[in-house]
């Protein structure tokens, strides 16, 4: 399993910025999908989640109406469309996915990790 992230940066509050996360190595038709942030000193976070149909999608409340999550089956690839962004947004970003239909929030459960992708909102 490979999970390659891209698309974090640098971006004022109230910017944009668009993550990706190219998989390969698994059927990626059969795997939940998620994205996790984790900030110095602070506990991992799941922030959104997409079931293997792209119907189910799961957010964190911090991020509702803020982040939408989806998934290109051709292309085998996770987004993450970030949307007004805040200071309390900067966190390294990674995708995460685990063999199941259905997604939750909960990144223990998801044992497949990418490296990452740093978004910093100042």
């Amino acid at each position: 399993v490979q999970l390659v992230e891209s698309g974090g940066g640098l971006v004022q509050p109230g910017g944009s910025l668009r993550l990706s996360c190219e998989a390969s190595g698994f059927t990626f038709s059969s795997y939940a999908m998620s994205w996790v942030r984790q900030a110095p000193g602070k506990d991992r976070e799941g922030v959104a989640a997409i079931g293997v149909t792209g119907a189910d999608t799961y957010y964190h409340d911090s991020v509702k109406g803020r982040f939408t999550i989806s998934r290109d089956a051709a292309k085998f690839a996770v987004h993450l469309q970030m949307t007004d962004l805040k200071p309390e947004d900067t966190s390294m970003y990674y995708c995460a996915a685990k063999a199941c239909l259905w997604p939750n929030l909960q990144s223990e459960t998801y044992p497949y990790w990418g490296q990452g992708t740093q978004v910093t909102v100042s």
